[in-house]
């Protein structure tokens, strides 16, 4: 008999037309997570999208829904800087949403998943590199 699949929100975000070019448009994210939840048995029970929302504020309506997850066990996102590019912010989210285990955070790109201790450790290099992005640019 197969485990349960996890039940995932996916959170899609983009903050304007030229992301487009860059491979994040919101259908690039979304194709990416559809084969992501293929490949690793989740099921995507909601996706939720902010177009046109940048990533310097926490203070977006479909992240609050996507963070509210209901029956969810999980959280995917495309990268890491779709959810937010401040360490603090992310710091925060974990905090929040996911130091308990019961709920986890996976992100595609980075290959992130809070289930186990790699995954925590990884994520708390690559919330230094994306707030490195953010001040750079």
């Amino acid at each position: 008999m197969n485990a349960a699949r996890t039940r995932t929100v996916a959170y899609l975000r983009v903050s304007t037309d030229k992301q487009a070019d860059r491979g994040v448009s919101l259908e690039a994210q979304r194709a990416k997570m559809e084969g992501y939840a293929a490949l690793f048995d989740l099921e995507l029970v909601a996706i939720e999208v902010d177009a046109g929302e940048s990533a310097k504020s926490l203070a977006r309506p479909a992240l609050d829904r996507a963070l509210a997850m209901g029956k969810a066990d999980a959280l995917l996102v495309v990268k890491l800087d779709r959810l937010t590019r401040s360490v603090r912010d992310l710091c925060d989210l974990v905090d929040r949403y996911f130091r308990d285990g019961k709920r986890a955070l996976l992100s595609v790109g980075e290959q992130v998943d809070t289930r186990s201790a790699a995954g925590r450790m990884v994520l708390n290099v690559m919330s230094s590199v994306g707030q490195w992005e953010r001040e750079a640019i």
